[in-house]
């Protein structure tokens, strides 16, 4: 067995979904919405910086921005109609699932019905340059998939850190009963949420479509593994999405080399009960006691 093979696709494959399971994460911690439609946004992503490569520049950079700000955009669009309507009804968060699972299917049929079947390729984002070295090959897709990716994550949570915003962010996060007392506006700040978790969608498109083609529904199996590390990792933790990531990237690194490709999905769900009958809310611990009361 390769294992140098095996440790590049882990990270690569940990990276691309962990971006998708934190931001799950984040919009589960901060508005209590488990948000179902990210296969239609990471779809609507992927067709965005389709057609910004068709129609203005194939240029990598601008391709990537493209796909990011129309994965926000498509998270605004989300948040307009699947939020804000519902946010402060009875049984929300059974509302919140419905109404992100409608989202996502009528949103996928628009998607096959506007562009049809065919899937969609993008230019490569990052060139075609390979460095070798013993034992490993480091092509320019899992470089630039690692760096990009963990540049992205740096700078949201940089910004959550320093920003205004950002802090607002952070205390609905930590209790967000309190900080609707003092203030921060539900309504503002969950286009902010949704905004920034759809970007990080947008990244997770425009990096994956490196591998994989674009499609109406090819936003399907990314979603169930951003929410199955999100589950796993414990809702609402970004530490435990990281680690659940790893720990499913390796799952599907290890089953895809051994087995075949086609049992990932058998593995990773086995892999899943088997940390949560250990670990009933997931590698984190606790989830928010806020969002539980």
């Amino acid at each position: 067995m390769d294992i140098w093979f095996v440790v590049s696709n882990t990270i690569v494959l940990a990276c691309i979904y962990g971006t998708l399971a934190i931001g799950i994460s984040i919009t589960w911690s901060s508005l209590g919405l488990l948000n179902l439609s990210y296969g239609f946004i990471f779809a609507f992503a992927g067709y965005g910086a389709w057609l910004f490569s068709q129609h203005l520049s194939a240029w990598g950079p601008a391709v990537l921005a493209a796909g990011i700000l129309a994965g926000a955009l498509g998270g605004v669009i989300i948040c307009a109609i699947g939020f804000i309507p519902i946010h402060d009804k009875p049984n929300f968060t059974i509302r919140g699932l419905v109404a992100t699972l409608a989202i996502n299917l009528i949103g996928t049929q628009f998607l096959l019905w506007w562009f049809g079947p065919r899937s969609k390729s993008l230019p490569e984002i990052f060139g075609n340059w390979s460095v070798s070295l013993p034992g490993v090959v480091f092509t320019a897709d899992k470089v630039g998939n690692v760096v990009t990716s963990i540049l992205m994550l740096a700078i949201v949570l940089r910004w959550m850190q320093s920003s205004r915003r950002g802090l607002e962010i952070r205390a609905m996060m930590m209790n967000p009963h309190a900080a609707s007392i003092v203030g921060i506006g539900v309504r503002r700040t969950s286009f902010y949420v949704m905004g920034i978790t759809g970007g990080l969608a947008g990244l997770a498109a425009v990096l994956l479509s490196q591998t994989y083609y674009i499609s109406p529904f090819g936003g399907l199996m990314p979603m169930i593994k951003g929410v199955s590390i999100a589950l796993c990792g414990g809702l609402g933790s970004v530490r435990g999405a990281v680690i659940a990531a790893i720990v499913l990237g390796l799952n599907e690194a290890l089953t895809g080399m051994l087995i075949g490709g086609r049992y990932v999905l058998i593995t990773q769900f086995v892999v899943i009960i088997v940390i949560l009958l250990v670990r009933p809310r997931g590698i984190a611990g606790l989830l928010d006691k806020a969002r539980e009361a």
